[in-house]
Protein backbone atom coordinates (compact mmCIF):
# COMPACT_ATOMS: atom_id res chain seq x y z
CA UNK A 1 0.00 0.00 0.00
CA UNK A 2 2.80 2.41 0.88
CA UNK A 3 3.94 1.67 -2.48
CA UNK A 4 1.07 2.41 -4.23
CA UNK A 5 0.62 5.79 -2.17
CA UNK A 6 4.58 6.97 -3.49
CA UNK A 7 4.24 5.80 -6.92
CA UNK A 8 0.49 7.83 -7.21
CA UNK A 9 2.05 10.95 -5.72
CA UNK A 10 4.51 10.95 -8.32
CA UNK A 11 2.28 10.87 -10.64
CA UNK A 12 0.18 13.69 -9.46
CA UNK A 13 3.49 15.65 -8.97
CA UNK A 14 4.32 15.46 -12.62
CA UNK A 15 2.14 18.14 -13.67
CA UNK A 16 3.53 20.77 -11.52
CA UNK A 17 7.57 20.41 -12.92
CA UNK A 18 6.01 22.26 -16.27
CA UNK A 19 4.74 25.04 -13.88
CA UNK A 20 7.93 26.30 -12.24
CA UNK A 21 8.15 29.62 -10.38
CA UNK A 22 9.88 32.20 -11.66
CA UNK A 23 11.71 34.33 -8.93
CA UNK A 24 13.26 37.81 -9.43
CA UNK A 25 15.94 36.95 -8.64
CA UNK A 26 16.06 34.82 -11.76
CA UNK A 27 14.60 37.39 -13.96
CA UNK A 28 17.14 40.24 -12.68
CA UNK A 29 19.57 37.61 -14.06
CA UNK A 30 18.30 37.58 -17.52
CA UNK A 31 17.84 41.13 -17.54
CA UNK A 32 20.95 41.77 -16.68
CA UNK A 33 23.24 39.02 -18.91
CA UNK A 34 20.20 38.16 -21.65
CA UNK A 35 19.68 41.93 -22.61
CA UNK A 36 19.87 41.38 -26.65
CA UNK A 37 22.59 44.00 -27.40
CA UNK A 38 23.88 45.08 -23.92
CA UNK A 39 27.09 43.80 -21.87
CA UNK A 40 26.32 42.89 -18.59
CA UNK A 41 28.91 44.85 -17.22
CA UNK A 42 27.34 47.76 -18.67
CA UNK A 43 24.46 47.49 -16.86
CA UNK A 44 23.21 49.31 -13.89
CA UNK A 45 22.62 46.20 -11.34
CA UNK A 46 20.92 48.64 -8.38
CA UNK A 47 18.70 50.32 -11.06
CA UNK A 48 17.11 46.55 -12.31
CA UNK A 49 16.66 45.73 -8.71
CA UNK A 50 14.77 49.48 -8.30
CA UNK A 51 12.85 48.40 -10.89
CA UNK A 52 11.88 45.23 -9.36
CA UNK A 53 10.54 47.07 -6.41
CA UNK A 54 8.67 48.94 -8.06
CA UNK A 55 6.96 45.76 -10.65
CA UNK A 56 6.47 44.38 -6.99
CA UNK A 57 4.15 47.03 -5.58
CA UNK A 58 1.68 46.72 -8.49
CA UNK A 59 1.65 42.62 -7.87
CA UNK A 60 1.65 41.50 -11.46
CA UNK A 61 0.58 37.46 -11.85
CA UNK A 62 3.96 35.28 -10.78
CA UNK A 63 3.84 34.54 -14.83
CA UNK A 64 4.84 37.75 -15.57
CA UNK A 65 7.35 38.64 -13.54
CA UNK A 66 9.80 40.96 -15.17
CA UNK A 67 7.08 42.64 -17.85
CA UNK A 68 8.69 46.10 -16.30
CA UNK A 69 12.47 45.04 -17.13
CA UNK A 70 11.39 43.19 -20.48
CA UNK A 71 10.04 46.46 -21.68
CA UNK A 72 13.11 48.93 -20.21
CA UNK A 73 15.34 46.21 -21.93
CA UNK A 74 13.85 45.92 -25.64
CA UNK A 75 12.97 50.02 -25.70
CA UNK A 76 16.11 51.81 -24.00
CA UNK A 77 18.84 48.92 -22.81
CA UNK A 78 18.08 50.86 -19.23
CA UNK A 79 19.08 53.67 -20.24
CA UNK A 80 17.62 56.69 -19.05
CA UNK A 81 19.01 59.30 -21.08
CA UNK A 82 18.09 57.17 -24.58
CA UNK A 83 16.39 59.15 -27.59
CA UNK A 84 14.16 57.44 -30.20
CA UNK A 85 11.35 57.30 -32.58
CA UNK A 86 13.22 59.91 -34.79
CA UNK A 87 11.08 58.82 -37.45
CA UNK A 88 8.40 60.72 -36.51
CA UNK A 89 9.65 63.81 -35.85
CA UNK A 90 9.28 66.52 -38.81
CA UNK A 91 13.01 67.23 -37.78
CA UNK A 92 14.34 63.81 -37.19
CA UNK A 93 14.57 64.73 -33.26
CA UNK A 94 13.86 62.48 -30.88
CA UNK A 95 9.93 61.77 -29.83
CA UNK A 96 10.73 59.12 -27.09
CA UNK A 97 12.99 59.86 -24.34
CA UNK A 98 14.05 57.65 -21.20
CA UNK A 99 14.53 54.26 -19.73
CA UNK A 100 10.53 53.45 -21.42
CA UNK A 101 10.81 55.86 -23.84
CA UNK A 102 7.53 57.94 -23.41
CA UNK A 103 6.50 60.75 -25.77
CA UNK A 104 6.36 64.49 -25.18
CA UNK A 105 2.86 64.21 -23.82
CA UNK A 106 4.34 62.33 -20.86
CA UNK A 107 6.05 65.97 -19.66
CA UNK A 108 2.99 67.09 -17.78
CA UNK A 109 3.09 63.99 -15.40
CA UNK A 110 6.36 62.73 -15.05
CA UNK A 111 10.62 63.71 -15.78
CA UNK A 112 11.08 60.57 -18.58
CA UNK A 113 15.07 60.64 -17.84
CA UNK A 114 13.74 59.47 -14.48
CA UNK A 115 14.20 55.68 -14.12
CA UNK A 116 12.15 55.99 -11.13
CA UNK A 117 9.49 58.09 -12.34
CA UNK A 118 8.40 56.43 -16.05
CA UNK A 119 8.79 53.02 -13.92
CA UNK A 120 6.17 54.13 -11.12
CA UNK A 121 3.93 55.81 -14.46
CA UNK A 122 4.28 52.93 -16.90
CA UNK A 123 3.05 50.74 -14.29
CA UNK A 124 0.10 52.71 -13.02
CA UNK A 125 -0.98 53.41 -16.67
CA UNK A 126 -0.80 49.20 -16.76
CA UNK A 127 -2.89 48.92 -14.04
CA UNK A 128 -5.12 51.58 -14.73
CA UNK A 129 -6.31 49.67 -18.07
CA UNK A 130 -7.15 46.77 -15.84
CA UNK A 131 -9.97 48.61 -14.83
CA UNK A 132 -11.09 50.72 -17.30
CA UNK A 133 -10.73 49.48 -21.32
CA UNK A 134 -9.92 45.95 -20.51
CA UNK A 135 -12.28 45.23 -17.87
CA UNK A 136 -14.87 47.10 -20.51
CA UNK A 137 -13.51 45.99 -24.17
CA UNK A 138 -12.16 42.28 -22.84
CA UNK A 139 -13.86 39.42 -21.77
CA UNK A 140 -11.13 37.54 -20.45
CA UNK A 141 -11.46 35.35 -16.98
CA UNK A 142 -7.75 34.33 -17.00
CA UNK A 143 -5.39 37.15 -15.29
CA UNK A 144 -2.89 36.80 -16.99
CA UNK A 145 -4.81 37.46 -20.12
CA UNK A 146 -6.19 40.33 -18.67
CA UNK A 147 -2.44 41.88 -17.86
CA UNK A 148 -1.19 41.57 -21.17
CA UNK A 149 -4.14 43.02 -22.86
CA UNK A 150 -3.70 46.13 -20.51
CA UNK A 151 0.19 46.08 -20.95
CA UNK A 152 -0.20 46.25 -24.76
CA UNK A 153 -4.00 48.82 -23.96
CA UNK A 154 -1.29 51.09 -21.98
CA UNK A 155 1.84 51.53 -24.40
CA UNK A 156 0.30 52.01 -27.38
CA UNK A 157 -2.46 54.44 -28.91
CA UNK A 158 -6.42 53.59 -28.11
CA UNK A 159 -7.73 51.22 -30.43
CA UNK A 160 -11.44 50.83 -30.84
CA UNK A 161 -12.95 47.73 -29.29
CA UNK A 162 -9.72 47.73 -27.62
CA UNK A 163 -6.31 45.65 -27.58
CA UNK A 164 -7.61 42.81 -26.26
CA UNK A 165 -5.68 39.69 -28.54
CA UNK A 166 -2.83 41.72 -29.25
CA UNK A 167 0.52 41.21 -27.68
CA UNK A 168 3.29 44.15 -26.70
CA UNK A 169 7.22 43.17 -28.28
CA UNK A 170 8.60 43.46 -24.87
CA UNK A 171 6.45 40.48 -23.85
CA UNK A 172 8.19 38.09 -26.62
CA UNK A 173 11.39 38.97 -24.88
CA UNK A 174 9.96 38.00 -21.39
CA UNK A 175 9.02 34.56 -23.03
CA UNK A 176 12.58 34.04 -24.08
CA UNK A 177 13.87 35.06 -20.53
CA UNK A 178 11.49 32.49 -18.82
CA UNK A 179 12.22 29.74 -21.53
CA UNK A 180 15.98 30.06 -20.40
CA UNK A 181 15.19 30.28 -16.61
CA UNK A 182 13.52 26.63 -17.23
CA UNK A 183 16.43 25.24 -19.26
CA UNK A 184 18.61 26.51 -16.16
CA UNK A 185 16.18 24.78 -13.66
CA UNK A 186 15.98 21.68 -15.77
CA UNK A 187 20.00 21.13 -15.60
CA UNK A 188 20.07 21.57 -11.52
Amino acid sequence: MLITILVGSLFVNTGSVNKIEVSYTDVAYQAIYKCPGLSASKVNKRLIWKLIKIEKKYNPPNSLRGMLLAAACQESKYNPNAKGDRKFSKYREPKAIGILQFWPWANKYIDRKNPRQSAEFWMKRVVKQLDTSVRRNCKFRNIKRKWIAAWVTAIRYPKKGGRCYEKPKHYSLLKKWYRNIKKQNERR
